[in-house]
C-alpha cells in the first residue's frame, strides 16, 4: 500500500518506505504501564506518514532506514493520521 491510500482507523496495513526526521523520545503513560514514544516520518514516492515507535523501536530504526510494516494498523491522532505497529504486527528494516 501507498502512503496516500492510507485513511484513519485501517486494520492489516502493510506499508513501506524511508525514515526521514524522528522527534525526540517522550515518556508516556499507557494502560499498560510507562514507556517511551517517539514519531518518526515515514516517505514513500506519494507522501508522508507519521509512524509511532515504542520502546525498543526507538533505538532499532533511525534517519535514512528503509522499512516495512507489515499487520499494522492506522489512527487519527490531532488531525494526522498515524501508522503504528502494535501487538500484531511487524516491523523490519529493508
Amino acid at each position: 500500500m501507498k502512503i496516500n491510500e492510507l485513511k484513519g482507523d485501517m486494520n492489516n496495513v502493510d506499508v513501506a518506505g524511508e525514515i526521514v526526521e524522528i522527534s525526540q523520545p517522550r515518556d508516556v503513560i499507557t494502560k499498560f504501564g510507562n514507556s517511551k514514544v517517539a514519531t518518526a516520518k515515514l516517505k514513500d514516492d506519494t507522501g508522508t506518514v507519521d509512524l509511532s515507535l515504542w520502546g525498543k523501536q526507538i533505538d532499532q530504526f533511525h534517519i535514512g532506514d528503509k522499512v516495512e510494516i507489515t499487520s499494522g494498523y492506522t489512527k487519527t491522532f490531532r488531525d494526522n493520521i498515524q501508522v503504528n505497529v502494535g501487538k500484531n504486527g511487524s516491523i523490519k528494516k529493508l
